[in-house]
């Protein structure tokens, strides 16, 4: 069970306990749902922002080992 699950459900309890009619324990739902999705979703672009610098940095990090490889000091370029 996702610790989020639980939070949600005791956040819903409470929403039906409150003494306030359904249009603004409506709106609170709908306010902390959007609060709740747009937190997942900065959460997914700071790891798909740290995952993509992660992979620039091995491909950085690739080059200076293969360019020594490619380079043959000893071939003469015919004309």
């Amino acid at each position: 069970m996702w610790p989020g699950d639980v939070s949600l459900a005791a956040l819903a309890a409470g929403l039906a306990c409150l003494s306030l009619g359904a249009w603004p324990r409506a709106f609170i739902g709908i306010g902390v749902l959007y609060g709740v999705t747009s937190a997942c979703t900065l959460a997914k672009c700071v790891r798909d922002r740290q995952e993509e610098a992660e992979i620039v940095s091995r491909v950085d990090q690739a080059r200076p080992d293969k360019l020594p490889a490619e380079q043959d000091l000893l071939r003469v370029e015919q004309a």
